[in-house]
């Protein structure tokens, strides 16, 4: 079975040279801009592209504001002072997610409460969130506190595992009962939408990413997007030094960040933006053609859950057990097909061993079977 998948991977992406799992793709207009961004000499984090940038992704996901950062960390990192997170306020959150999104919270010295994620999305459990929030807090004066900690929790950070996206409405539901704003991580969603909505536009904010390995890639770069006008208002202050505006003087008004993104980093984001229809419509091709390969056979094929388009961002299979798991991840990688695992647990990291769990038997069923397959764009 590896060595029919191993041919069929070769076949697909048509080279006997090492295939790695996501490599971006340049095909439109990205010399040009970055041509026309060194000619102008703005190059920092100031220029028309970063403005235009910004446009563009509000455009497409439907928000009314976006705010570019550079990277999708910091535009997390700024989601959740926005939505009110604090020094030793509690942050629920997925087990089953890539280290940025703990990483984010950490920053503000916030604790991080793990709740399992659900079979058909991979992403954050509603019903497990409900649950947890029933057994373990309490509302006191309109804030959910949590019984056992005696902690404020001031968030909840679902995130779209691969781009299929969460049941964000459930968890909004949820979360409006208890008082707990959304703060959505899309770093791996763009071109990914739930009932018809794209994600990181149902809750307060989202938090998307343009890394390298990214749907669409500024090389490194992020974006924020909310259709809140004074928290868009606020996030783009603070994310610039907190700087009060003035022809020559340096003034802030109160502790920033340089989060700012370079208008040469967002000059390549707008030549990718005029690709995305594209690049999304080969990458439902490519996930057709692995749907058809495994449709019989022994592995599982991650598709789109229900009332979902996913951007399919990276192409994952479910393995029986986590023996054949790794034999699949080395008998591919020694054969120059590049696949990975699904991230460790976040609470079997050290950093979060201590903190506070539900019953996380989805998260570690998944940890143990799922492994990522090429998913390069294949023009």
């Amino acid at each position: 079975m590896y060595k029919e998948f191993i041919a069929f991977t070769r076949n697909t992406f048509n080279t006997e040279a090492f295939i790695p799992l996501h490599a971006p793709v340049f095909m439109g207009n990205e010399k040009k801009y970055l041509n026309e961004c060194i000619d102008s000499t703005f190059v920092s984090s100031v220029g028309k592209f970063v403005d235009r940038f910004e446009e563009e992704v509000a455009k497409f996901t439907g928000a009314k504001y976006a705010i570019a950062t550079s990277n999708g960390t910091a535009a997390l990192h700024i989601a959740l002072l926005m939505a009110g997170v604090s020094e030793n306020d509690e942050v629920i959150t997925q087990p089953l997610t890539f280290i940025a999104t703990a990483n984010a919270i950490s920053y503000i010295k916030a604790h991080p409460v793990f709740v399992d994620v659900d079979k058909d999305t991979l992403s954050l459990s509603a019903e497990k969130l409900e649950y947890f929030l029933i057994q373990n807090t309490e509302l006191q004066n309109g804030v959910c506190v949590n019984k056992v900690t005696k902690r404020k929790i001031k968030a909840v950070v679902p995130m779209h595992t691969f781009g299929f996206p969460a049941k964000i409405d459930d968890i909004i539901a949820v979360c409006d009962k208890f008082k707990i704003a959304v703060v959505e991580d899309a770093a791996e969603s763009l071109g990914s939408y739930y009932k018809n909505k794209h994600t990181g536009t149902f809750g307060l904010l989202g938090a998307f990413s343009f890394n390298g390995n990214k749907t669409i890639t500024t090389g490194g770069g992020g974006m924020l997007v909310t259709n809140d006008a004074d928290i868009a208002k606020r996030a783009k202050h603070i994310t610039t030094t907190a700087k009060i505006p003035h022809a020559w003087d340096y003034e802030h008004d109160m502790i920033g960040y340089n989060y700012r993104l370079p208008n040469i980093n967002a000059a390549l984001g707008c030549a990718q933006m005029e690709e995305l229809s594209l690049i999304l419509e080969k990458k439902r091709i490519l996930s057709d053609k692995y749907a058809a390969f495994f449709s019989n056979k022994s592995l599982q094929y991650l598709k789109e859950p229900k009332d979902s388009i996913s951007n399919y961002w990276l192409n994952a299979v479910l393995l029986e057990n986590i023996e054949e798991r790794n034999d699949f991840l080395k008998e591919t990688n020694d054969n120059g097909v590049m696949t990975r695992p699904i991230w460790k647990l976040m609470n079997s990291l050290s950093m979060f061993k201590t903190a506070q769990i539900g019953n996380l038997e989805n998260s570690k069923w998944f940890e143990e079977r799922v492994v990522n397959i090429p998913s390069s764009v294949i023009i």
